[in-house]
This record gives structure tokens, sequence and C-alpha cells, in this order.
């Protein structure tokens, strides 16, 4: 008969209370080691928060809000994140409980486990107290503020169309130099920045003196004062007036300033609007930058602008072998689009696009033989031979006016200053943006301080569809590699950033182009 042998367990009792408990590295029962060993100790149980009562949101330092509903994941989320210690314990459960909504209180039961000695671990139940602290919120505060401002920069343009703006706005996205502004107010001719310190408005005035040419007046008004305490409150105004040319402006320089610029023709093109005036000879291919105190010592206006621009056909053309960097001379003989098929009347003359420019393309110029020239310094030089035309780029006549582009635009709201806008006025603007967009399209340079964002609701169109069918070279388009991840709409800031009450990505047409 074999002998079985009964395994039994065995027990010791507790080093501290000396209760029979099975053998464990800590020789101790629970209750001892709850009561020597407290695994919270470091994790916070009140714990304050700060929350934005015009918009509802919560902080999370540095500087970013996120939007969070009551007894939500993510508002459990948000309140765990901000408990100090917490990534030392590992947190087995976590949840809400109620309490009364005006209590500005928010309890969490967290239940945590760690490890007190080896192969010992522990679960511990607490609850955290959250505050609620009412802080408003950067763009709530500048909503509220919008008619407490203290400085404003009126920035200006004498010109007939907002394509200065357009870009201006872009740029100033890009840069987020709006952030500081409590309101923006859009007149027909230009913008006003309102600023709650006299500092944010300075910086700004000199953010747009690296964008464009400008010239600037500032004045001040006295609100109120304390004789007693030399204390005295103004109300300052910055005149910002941006430089009347404009990209692709056709211009009579006074001949002071042609010689100053490598003794040019005095009728030039503006090719480039920067910090400086970037100009070119369609007819001797010399260029040269005119800085903005210079132009300002001696200002002139646009003989013709981009309105007053004529679609001609290219009939020939031959180069002369001329060359300055992406510019090179040619014969060219043109006929007015409205013109062709109908009369025999051609233009000669030389233009600057010969590397641009075949038989059959269609190009965008302005037609001198037909325009009133209205310059006092070409009056004074009756010497002066005018040609019939100067074409000022490549024009693309099949593209359609309202192009399916994947791509989109960040906008500004802005306040309307004078009322209500007119249909006419409407027109104009929408015109002016289509412009612009198209010549984001076609410059490189110009595409370099905008942000361009993907159209996540854009969907291709059939190749089939005759309305994006064309019979000649098709137009340039920006490629996906240049463009952005589009933001949601009302997508709140980057962590870190402070966008402002402005920011975000509109599906309003924005307003904007080269800086002229």
């Amino acid at each position: 008969m074999a002998f079985e042998f009964q395994q039994t367990e065995g027990f010791i009792l507790c080093c501290l209370c000396g209760v029979k408990i099975r053998p464990n590295p800590s020789n101790m029962c629970i209750t001892c080691i709850k009561g020597q060993v407290d695994i919270t100790e470091g994790i916070p149980k009140q714990v304050p928060i700060q929350w934005c009562k015009g918009c509802g949101r919560y902080f999370v330092p540095p500087a970013q809000w996120v939007m969070a509903e009551l007894e939500s994941r993510d508002l459990l989320a948000f309140c765990l994140k901000r408990v100090k210690n917490l990534g030392k314990v590992r947190l087995v459960d976590a949840g809400f409980i109620y309490t009364e909504p005006h209590s500005k209180r928010l309890k969490v039961r967290v239940k945590i486990q760690k490890e007190v000695f080896a192969n010992t671990i522990l679960e511990q139940s607490f609850i955290i107290e959250f505050v609620v602290q009412n802080q408003f919120c950067p763009e709530c505060h500048r909503q509220a503020a919008s008619q407490t401002w203290t400085a404003v920069v009126q920035a200006r343009q004498k010109v007939t169309h907002k394509r200065t703006f357009l870009f201006l706005e872009q740029v100033i996205l890009k840069y987020n130099m709006h952030s500081q502004a409590v309101n923006i107010k859009e007149y027909p001719n230009g913008l006003d920045f309102y600023f709650t310190q006299r500092s944010h408005a300075i910086k700004f005035c000199e953010f747009l003196s690296g964008i464009v040419p400008i010239r600037m007046k500032t004045s001040e008004k006295l609100i109120s004062r304390d004789e007693q305490n030399n204390i005295h409150n103004y109300k300052f105004t910055y005149s910002v007036e941006l430089v009347p040319i404009c990209r692709e402006d056709l211009v009579f320089i006074p001949k002071k300033t042609a010689n100053a610029l490598s003794s040019m023709s005095q009728l030039v093109l503006c090719t480039r609007v920067t910090a400086n005036l970037s100009f070119v000879d369609p007819f001797s291919l010399k260029q040269g930058n005119l800085q903005a105190a210079h132009y300002w010592r001696l200002p002139f206006e646009s003989l013709a602008t981009s309105p007053q621009l004529v679609e001609y056909v290219v009939l020939d053309i031959v180069r002369t072998g001329q060359q300055n960097g992406r510019y090179a001379l040619a014969d060219v003989a043109v006929v007015r689009a409205s013109d062709f098929g109908r009369n025999d009347i051609q233009f000669l003359g030389t233009t600057h696009l010969g590397n641009i420019l075949h038989v059959g393309d269609s190009a965008l110029g302005y037609d001198l033989s037909t325009l009133n020239l209205n310059c006092a310094e070409l009056k004074a030089n009756r010497r002066t031979i005018i040609p019939d035309f100067v074409l000022v780029k490549k024009h693309y006549p099949n593209r359609k006016r309202s192009k399916n582009r994947p791509w989109r635009l960040q906008s500004i709201p802005k306040e309307e200053a004078d009322g209500k806008r007119t249909k006419d006025m409407a027109m104009r603007e929408r015109d002016d943006y289509e412009y612009f967009l198209r010549e984001l399209e076609e410059d490189k340079e110009l595409r370099q301080n905008v942000n361009v964002f993907k159209d996540p609701n854009f969907v291709k169109r059939d190749l089939t569809d005759t309305d994006d069918m064309t019979d000649g070279e098709e137009a340039p388009e920006i490629p996906l590699e240049e463009m952005l991840e589009a933001l949601s709409l009302g997508e709140a800031p980057a962590m870190g950033e402070d966008a402002g009450p402005f920011a975000g990505v509109h599906q309003a047409p924005a307003m904007g182009e080269d800086a002229g």
C-alpha cells in the first residue's frame, strides 16, 4: 500500500499585528500594509482648472484652450492630465462622481495600483476634486474689449482695386500678426486694425513696412487725465499709406528716378512689390529696385493698372537674342483679340516676354493707342515716344472663370464699417479675388508668403466634362506638395500659439493678391 503525502499550506503571523496570514515578502497583512504605505502620496487631492465662461473651453497650458462637455471622456482625459505624479502609478479605473453644476467642483474617483514591495502590488481608490476657476480666454477677452482700444492702424491705398490687401491678408495670416488685434474693420480703400496696447500697433506697422512700401503718420488724442497723479490716457492713430503702385502696373517714372535705376527708360513695368519696388524696362530688359524712402521723396503714380489690360493674340514673334534673367527681348506682331477676324489692324513692337510667348498665344497688355494717358510727367516730356502697346504677361483664355480648385485660402473675418455692400462692389471684389487666385497659380514666388491649404471637400470633375476641356496650353496649377493639410472649420490653434479670434480656414473667399 503506497503512502500518500498531503501537502498543507503554511501560515505565518503578521509582524505588526500578529494575525495569521499567508507568507508574503513583506510579512505583513493587507491592513498593516495600507497603514504603513500610502501609494497616493505625492498625488494632489485637489487640483485647480481654468474654464472660460464666454466660450465654455478649458485651459491647457501653456496657451491652448479645448472644448469638452461635462462628464465626457474628453473632460475626464483633460482632468487626469492635470494631476501631477499620476504617471508614477498604474491607473486602473477612473470615473466622475456627480456634483451640482453650480458648485464649481468636479470629482473623479480614481483606482490605482503600485508595487510597494517585491512582488507585492497594492491597489487603492481615492477621490480627486477639481476646482473650476473662471478665466477669460484671449479670444473672449478681445471680443469683450473690442471697443476699449488704445491704438488703431489705418492702412489705406489709393487704387481702384483691393489686390494689395488680398495679398496682405494672407501674409498677416501666415505670420499670425493679427493675433493681438481686438477688432478689424473693412473700408472700401483699406482696413483698420484696433489694438489694446500701443506697442502692438507699433509692431504691426513695422511688420507692414517689411511687406510693402508705406508712409506713416502718427496722431494722438487725449481721453482723460489725472493732474494730481500726472496720469494721462491717450488714443493713438497710425495712418499708414501704402504705395499706390501695384504689380503689373505700367509706370512713367521721373527722369531723375530713371537715371538712378541704371538709366532705364521712363516707361517701365512694375514686376514686384515688396519692401522695395521692382521695375523692368520692356524695351531694353534693364531692371531696377526702388527703395521706399526714395519713392516717397519723389512720388509718382501708375500710368495704367491691371483693370485696363487688353487681350492680344500673337501673330508672329522673333527673338533678338538679348536676354536678362527670366526675360528675353523679341520683336512681336500682335492683334487685339476683339479685332481678330474683323479687321486687319496689326501692331508691331518689342516685348520682354520672348521666352514665354509663341505664335498663336494670347497675352494681356496695355493698349496705349486708345488709352487716355493722364500723367503730368508724361506731358512735360513731349519728346517721349509712346509705343502702341506694352505686353505684360501670358494669358490663358480657355481657363474657366469659376475653376474647381483643390485648395483654399484662410481668411480674416472683418467687420463692415460702411454699412451695406452694393452689388457692384461685391462683383468687383469677386473679380479681384479670382484674379488673385490665378496669380497664385502662375507665380511661384508669390506663393512663398501664402499658406495654401488642401480643400477636404474637393471633388475632381470628370475629364470628359466639356467645361474643363481646353484646346491650347493648360493653365498652370499649384502642385500638391505645396499644399498644407487643411484645418477644420473653427479648429483651435496649435498648442503654444495664440491665433486670436480671427483664425481658421473659412469657406467664404478671402481678399488678397500680390502686394500690388
